[in-house]
C-alpha cells in the first residue's frame, strides 16, 4: 500500500500526555484526522464507540487480523489493539493526513510498511513525574502504577526507533515543538515533489 499523506505516530508512556499533546495539534489542523483504533478494551466512561476507539471483542479482533484487515496491531496492557488498512485509505481518499496516538510495537511495524511516516517519543521531564500524574488520576491502585511504571521504562528504552523526542513538561511547549515536526512532515520530499516538477513544466 503506497502512503498517500503524512502518518504522524505518537507514542509515550501511559500519564505522559501525548492525547493532550495530539489534541492541541489537532486543534490548528483541520487536515490532521486522529486515526480511531480498534480495541478488544472495554469502553471507558464516555467513551463512545467509532469516535474515541472501535470496540469488539477478541474473537473478531482475531478474525480481523487472520484476514490481513489489520495495518499494525499489538498487545497492550493486556488487551489488544490495531490500526486498519480501511482507516489509511479512507484519510487519504479525503485527502488527509492521519495521526496515530499508539504503541511502540505498532509504530514499529507502522514505520516497517511506511519508512516516510513520521514518529515521536513523548517522554516526561523525570520518571518521578510521570509516577505523580499517574497517581493524579485517582483511579488506580499502588499495584496498577508500579506496572505502569514498568511498562514506562519499557517504552522509554525503545527511544532508537522514533525520528524525534519530545518532553512534554508544559504542555504548550510540547505541543509548538509537535506542530514543528507536522509542518516539516508535510514539506518532505514525496509530498512536495508535484510542486517542482510544475515548475520544471513551466520552464
Amino acid at each position: 500500500m503506497q502512503q498517500k499523506g503524512v502518518l504522524l505516530i505518537v507514542c509515550g508512556p501511559s500519564g505522559v500526555g501525548k492525547t493532550s499533546v495530539c489534541r492541541q495539534l489537532r486543534k490548528d489542523h483541520d487536515r490532521l484526522r486522529f486515526s480511531v483504533s480498534v480495541t478488544t478494551r472495554p469502553p471507558r466512561d464516555k467513551e463512545v464507540d467509532g469516535e474515541d476507539y472501535h470496540f469488539v471483542d477478541p474473537k473478531e479482533f482475531d478474525r480481523m487480523k487472520e484476514e490481513g484487515a489489520f495495518a499494525e496491531w499489538a498487545h497492550v496492557h493486556g488487551n489488544q489493539y490495531g490500526t486498519t488498512f480501511e482507516t489509511l485509505r479512507s484519510a487519504w481518499a479525503e485527502n488527509s493526513d492521519l495521526i496515530f496516538d499508539i504503541d511502540y510495537q505498532g509504530a514499529r511495524q507502522l514505520k516497517e510498511s511506511f519508512p516516510d511516516a513520521t514518529s515521536v517519543l513523548v517522554v516526561p521531564p523525570s520518571m518521578s513525574t510521570l509516577r505523580d500524574r499517574l497517581s493524579s488520576r485517582g483511579s488506580e491502585d499502588a499495584e496498577t502504577i508500579d506496572r505502569r511504571m514498568d511498562n514506562a521504562r519499557q517504552e522509554l528504552a525503545q527511544y532508537e526507533i522514533f525520528d524525534f523526542i519530545v518532553e512534554n513538561d508544559e504542555l504548550e511547549e510540547a505541543a509548538e515543538t509537535m506542530e514543528c515536526i507536522y509542518r516539516a512532515a508535510r514539506h518532505r520530499r514525496r509530498f512536495q515533489a508535484h510542486r517542482v516538477e510544475s515548475l520544471l513544466d513551466d520552464a
